[in-house]
């Protein structure tokens, strides 16, 4: 069995961070272990508060793991402050040298509460980004850590490239804050580019889909899948769960992570 090591925030609504990822994992039939980095009070209709995890205790969650079990691919979500993104990143070359990384940098939740520090993002991109084999971020995180001017394929492509320069193995657009009929990622990679185009789904049952999404691709990449491919797959099942999403909440509803593709 492959084996995915997380380290992200969880959500106490099951929706977005570890509590998605674990699911994403088991639909992969990967066993999922995990490094919490903060507890969020959260459910469909919003962040309430968000409880740090002593970076140090982050650190030795990652140790505890990578020591024993090991791994075959890390994806890292919700990181909270620059000390714990240090933290990790300090584990991570310790522990992780030629494990391949999926970096969502989580910044901005769904219902709008900032979930990464603003000296964090410098860090992140300083001591994270030359450790990731690929970074997953959405149109707002691309204009914060990129200058990304606009959702169109060619200015994506441009965030993407300049996030490369910054270290990062390869780097996914992701196009879902857009307002097209069709969202369209977009991913630079040492292969040259690659569009992912599906069509928009009416609805607010979307909560989630950027932890699950880089969660799927990691999976890909534990199994031994070419990026490209790992992408691909994990594209279709995230349109899969949103299409099936079961309903849930008041406000921005899960997934459904258990789709069939």
């Amino acid at each position: 069995m492959k084996r995915l090591l997380i380290i992200a925030g969880s959500d106490s609504g099951g929706g977005a961070g570890i509590q998605a990822d674990i699911k994403t994992a088991s639909a992969f039939g990967v066993y999922a272990m995990t490094a919490i980095t903060a507890v969020t009070v959260q459910n469909t209709r919003g962040v309430k508060a968000v409880h740090s995890v002593p970076p140090a205790v982050v650190a030795e969650q990652i140790s505890a793991t990578l020591s024993d079990i090991g791994a075959d691919a890390i994806k890292i979500g919700m990181l909270d402050n620059a000390a714990t993104v240090k933290a990790v990143a300090s584990a991570l070359k310790k522990h992780a040298k030629k494990i391949p990384v999926v970096l969502d940098p989580v910044m901005i939740s769904t219902s709008g509460h900032r979930l990464l520090a603003p000296n964090a993002a410098a860090a992140m991109m300083k001591d994270l980004f030359p450790l990731a084999a690929l970074i997953t971020p959405n149109i707002p995180e691309a204009k914060a850590l990129a200058h990304l001017k606009s959702a169109k394929r060619n200015d994506a492509e441009i965030a993407a490239r300049k996030l490369i320069a910054m270290g990062a193995g390869a780097a996914l657009i992701k196009g879902g804050h857009a307002t097209a009929s069709t969202i369209d990622d977009v991913m630079v990679w040492k292969g040259g580019v690659e569009i992912y185009a599906f069509p928009r789904l009416k609805t607010r049952h979307t909560h989630g889909t950027g932890c699950t999404l880089s969660t799927a691709i990691a999976c890909g990449l534990a199994e031994g899948e070419p990026l490209p491919l790992a992408v691909g797959r994990a594209r279709e099942y995230v349109q899969a769960a949103i299409e099936t999403a079961p309903g849930l909440g008041k406000g921005h509803g899960p997934l459904n992570h258990f789709a069939q593709v």
